[in-house]
């Protein structure tokens, strides 16, 4: 049986006004109404319906009880992410106690969900609302359904899984960030950010989290704590920069695939379009700037190892910096 949404759930339009008014400024807006009325969709494609439980992961983006922004993952054995139907997916997991999301997880509450098959840089998107919770898992009603191209995906693949999380130390904290936290981000080649705008667009897929890769660097850390990445071209759906343009919330996840130690950072960030800064960034289109408000680190708390394989051949057009 398919999950039933709400009458008013549901938003037609491909983008809301904030992805709109960032596409506008990047030059794309008509190519991507055209698209967009294609590839976004309410529903999944049965590919797709195939693609997530093929794998032992999947990255959640939320927002916490206190307005706040994550970025999370959950793992499992492959299959523990299903689909019932072309609008439904079923996840039999939920965030650890000590997730920033885990008290957030509630029936009514948007989240958005990421596939990411690292072997093969295929990569899925869903989001919608949680529709059903119980003590193994959720059910995640499906509103929007789109794919995402390859570009930035360093390949790995599994080395080792332990068959659970250690669960070591869990670090927190609302000021400067630790040394460790700082040296896992300065050395990191991928990132998650989540970003919402339900409140200032009122859009129903208003939450989302998304990719980001580049060269081990690519990621600064300021002397004030502010972290600054350059965007590359995309595929100028602009979810993120749209979300940014018109609320501004972000959160953002760090994994150490060697360790699995996670690093979970909320607050806000903003786009700089144009700049010197930007001008020293060879194949930045933009530069992202995000000032932390609160920050997790939770030491080996992800039991899978990845191994790097290849780093993206998209990565040949980008500059090596010194941060």
């Amino acid at each position: 049986m398919e999950t039933k949404l709400p009458a008013d759930s549901r938003n037609p339009a491909p983008f809301h006004r904030g992805e709109m008014d960032a596409q506008e400024r990047a030059g794309v807006r008509e190519q991507m109404a055209r698209v967009g009325a294609v590839v976004m969709r309410d529903y999944m494609p049965e590919q797709h319906r195939e693609f997530f439980p093929l794998l032992p992961t999947l990255l959640l983006g939320g927002v916490d009880r206190h307005d706040e922004v994550w970025a999370s993952i959950l793992w499992g054995e492959p299959g523990f992410v299903s689909s019932p139907d072309k609008r439904t997916l079923r996840i039999e997991a939920l965030p650890a106690a000590q997730d920033p999301l885990a008290d957030s997880m509630q029936p009514g509450r948007r989240l958005g969900a990421l596939g990411l098959q690292f072997e093969t840089r295929r990569r899925n998107r869903a989001n919608g609302i949680i529709s059903d919770l119980d003590g193994h898992g959720f059910t995640l009603a499906v509103q929007q359904s789109f794919g995402n191209c390859p570009k930035y995906i360093q390949t790995r693949e599994i080395a080792n899984a332990a068959a659970e999380a250690t669960g070591g130390e869990v670090l927190t904290g609302d000021g400067a960030l630790p040394r460790e936290a700082a040296a896992l981000i300065r050395r990191s080649d991928t990132f998650f950010i989540a970003t919402a705008a339900e409140a200032a667009t009122g859009a129903a897929h208003g939450v989302d989290v998304s990719h980001r890769g580049g060269r081990p660097g690519f990621v600064s850390v300021d002397a004030d704590g502010t972290l600054c990445w350059p965007d590359f071209v995309g595929n100028n759906f602009f979810n993120t920069i749209g979300n940014l343009t018109a609320d501004g919330r972000a959160g953002l996840l760090f994994i150490d695939f060697a360790q699995g130690d996670l690093l979970q950072l909320t607050g806000s960030a903003s786009v700089e379009w144009e700049g010197e800064r930007l001008r020293r960034f060879a194949g930045a289109k933009r530069l992202l700037r995000f000032s932390g408000t609160r920050w997790l680190l939770r030491k080996k708390a992800f039991p899978l190892r990845w191994a790097l394989q290849e780093p993206s051949p998209h990565l040949d057009h980008t500059g090596v910096w010194d941060q």
